[in-house]
């Protein structure tokens, strides 16, 4: 879900992580180490090194490509993770399956120095005491569009129905992104449980089929950059790689609606290095820390103090980067359905897939 490039970059990060988990390092605190589960690509290599050289804490750095893949090893308890960077309902999830432990915010004074106050509101929606999360990462998911190759303006998911796009047109392969959109188009909340909104969901998906080139994730980013398609659903950090790649892409968010998603750190309740995992929590919540990160992946800050070392004006106060949220309606963060919830969606995109 949060890929960013691939090639070189990729290359490098995988470099990087196989020398951490190979490496020797000096020891500090519980084991001398940290264990971190991330998403790919989703933070600067150079950031490891220098929490390595600073605190003399060996980051052992492991990868993962959706939350439903994190999901079951952190349930499993096998590969002994501390830190882990889950997206909001998946930390809802965790929180109500009991696989995380509270914070404590003394040893991570970062968090609250830095991080926006909009952000620990959010928060509350998936972690109502904001006691086990720190926001990382944030942003909406919008309709990414070639002005060459798409001539009326773009502000409703409608027009990922229109056939005159037939064949360029990209969908999130993600049952909760795939059925988000369809559920704001028929005016309907991206958490709703109610089977007769899902069905009219479904069904608009299985109308939409013939229309749509791929259902893809990061791919998504590669196709438009190419002109490969007109019409793409794709994840805002995305888009600002997007546009220096092609300044022919424009971003929208439509007007019925759309998910607004945090990643955030969290600390496993089995977590064998808590202290080091509060030093490496804190240490992302540094400004410096935090505005490498952000011009290595491109996704929002959520911390101020970060965005305020932007130096290139128009990054700083981008419409995508950094919407204005007050100015849209309908915006949802994604919620835990519950097992029966997520069986039905999941029931309901097989459906879908199979037509």
């Amino acid at each position: 879900m949060r890929l960013r490039k691939k090639g070189i970059a990729l290359l490098a990060a995988m470099a990087v992580a196989t020398t951490l988990i190979g490496g020797c390092g000096s020891s500090s605190g519980e084991n001398g180490e940290v264990v971190v589960y991330n998403w790919g690509e989703y933070i600067d290599p150079d950031v490891i090194s220098m929490f390595e050289e600073e605190t003399g804490i060996r980051v052992i750095y492991d990868e993962y490509e959706t939350n439903e893949i994190m999901y079951p090893k952190i349930e499993a308890g096998a590969s002994n993770y501390d830190v882990v960077c889950p997206s909001d309902y998946m930390i809802q999830k965790m929180i109500d399956n009991d696989l995380l432990q509270p914070l404590n915010f003394d040893n991570i004074p970062n968090a609250k120095a830095n991080i926006g106050a909009q952000y620990w509101e959010m928060s509350k929606q998936f972690d109502p005491e904001v006691s086990y999360s720190v926001p990382y990462c944030w942003g909406t998911v919008g309709i990414l569009y070639n002005k060459t190759m798409v001539s009326e303006p773009v502000d409703s998911w409608s027009v990922l129905w229109d056939e005159q796009y037939q064949d360029n047109i990209l969908m999130q392969d993600s049952v909760r992104d795939a059925f988000m959109v369809a559920l704001k188009l028929n005016d309907f909340s991206a958490n709703s449980l109610n089977e007769a909104e899902l069905t009219t969901a479904k069904e608009s998906l299985i109308t939409q089929k013939p229309l749509v080139q791929a259902y893809v994730v990061d791919q998504v980013r590669d196709k438009m950059i190419g002109g490969e398609a007109a019409l793409g659903v794709i994840y805002s950090g995305e888009a600002i790689y997007t546009q220096r790649e092609n300044p022919d892409l424009e971003y929208v968010i439509p007007r019925e609606g759309t998910n607004v998603w945090i990643d955030s750190w969290v600390i496993t309740k089995e977590a064998a290095n808590v202290s080091n995992a509060e030093k490496f929590i804190d240490f992302m919540c540094r400004e410096d820390i935090a505005l490498m990160n952000f011009e290595y992946i491109t996704y929002s800050t959520p911390n101020e103090a970060a965005r305020a070392l932007i130096e290139d004006e128009a990054v700083r106060n981008s419409p995508i980067a950094f919407p204005d949220l007050t100015e849209y309606e309908n915006l949802e963060t994604f919620q835990y359905l519950g097992e029966e919830g997520d069986a039905l969606y999941n029931n309901l995109w097989k459906e879908v897939k199979s037509v």
